[in-house]
């Protein structure tokens, strides 16, 4: 018979048995990554552009001194007109903020809820979607808002310009005295200001404009992956044309397939190996996943999609199967289209080969 069973003598307490830990394995919510939340909004410009007051000067009552008194009023009505784009200009800055703050809110609950999972296709993701696709249209509205100030302002340039040019061009008229120079000097340090005013109004207009078609157009693209999201029911991430700095290429489309032929399937390693062994196979986020860590790390990186077929059966089925692989391929094509990749960017290809036993659609990188 062990100590076990005796009690203690010494005052300490008996030594227990260690214990076994048991592992609990993390939940699909905690092996899901966080939500990828839209990227902030460009800060708009702050500046309140308001032009000095215009000096109020005695008429010396000569040819030249009227000249002054029709500038200083060309002048005012000019400082006037800035007056109102700098109220235009804070009002539509006001509104675009406004619609940005509403569209990151809908965007951030589309992700939020696409982070936790949801059945495909929810109805009431899908009219999320539709209210931010609209706050992205008042958004384009507020940028063109801004290109027709922007010609406002430009017109008010030009007249800046014309005005100091004939505030210099009166000191060579003749018939002046020495208070009509004095009040002349007055007239162009105001100006200068004035057009220096209109100039910085006019500059940071045009950054704001850049930068908010520059974040729409971004936007538009990753609204296009969310739609792909809420399709599938589950979060992919941000477009993958918003991953990198691409150069330009054509729409999406999908080209004709290639004829088949001996494509070496042994002497590459593909990227990515979709099954088509049942219907829909949920391949996107994976694909996704791939494709997005190749591009973070070759900005300009080239992808190749090949439809295999098992080269099994009679000629017939092989030709059967041989077209549904290209189907498949051209599946997988919109998916990456979808997820913000260029067409241009992707080559099809098909081919037979004995080593597998069902469709198969390999993408390599090139």
């Amino acid at each position: 018979m062990g100590d076990s069973l005796w009690p203690s003598l010494s005052g300490r307490a008996p030594k227990e048995p260690p214990r076994a830990v048991a592992t609990i394995p993390p939940t699909e919510a905690e092996r899901t990554p966080p939500p990828v939340l839209a990227p902030p909004p460009p800060v708009l410009g702050q500046t309140v552009f308001q032009a000095p007051p215009v000096q109020q000067l005695l008429q010396t009552g000569t040819f030249v001194g009227q000249k002054v008194g029709q500038l200083r009023g060309e002048l005012v009505g000019l400082q006037r007109n800035v007056t109102g784009r700098n109220q235009q200009l804070a009002q539509i800055r006001n509104i675009a903020t406004q619609n940005s703050q509403r569209y990151h809110g809908t965007v951030a609950a589309i992700n939020a809820r696409l982070q936790l999972g949801t059945t495909p296709g929810n109805p009431v993701l899908v009219n999320q979607w539709n209210e931010a696709q609209a706050d992205l249209d008042r958004m384009a509205g507020d940028i063109a808002a801004m290109n027709s100030l922007a010609n406002l302002v430009a017109t008010d340039s030009s007249l800046s310009a014309f005005v100091l040019e004939s505030v210099r061009a009166t000191y060579g008229l003749a018939g002046a005295i020495d208070e009509d120079h004095r009040q002349l000097n007055i007239l162009e340090d105001e100006t200068n200001q004035t057009v220096v005013l209109i100039d910085r109004l006019l500059n940071e207009l045009s950054e704001d404009v850049n930068r908010q078609t520059a974040y729409v157009g971004n936007e538009r693209r990753n609204l296009t992956t969310v739609s792909l999201a809420i399709k599938n029911g589950e979060l992919i991430g941000t477009s993958l044309t918003n991953r990198a700095y691409f150069a330009s290429a054509p729409s999406a489309s999908i080209a004709p397939m290639p004829q088949s032929r001996n494509f070496a399937l042994e002497n590459r390693r593909p990227l990515v190996v979709i099954r088509f062994d049942r219907p829909d196979p949920p391949y996107e986020r994976a694909l996704y996943t791939a494709v997005s860590q190749v591009i973070e790390q070759r900005a300009d990186a080239q992808f190749e999609l090949v439809a295999v077929t098992p080269n099994q059966g009679t000629p017939a089925e092989v030709a059967l199967n041989s077209t549904k692989a290209k189907r498949n391929a051209e599946t997988v094509l919109r998916s990456l289209a979808d997820m913000g990749l260029p067409a241009g960017r992707v080559s099809l290809q098909a081919t037979t080969s004995p080593t597998v036993s069902t469709n198969e659609v390999h993408i390599y990188v090139r």
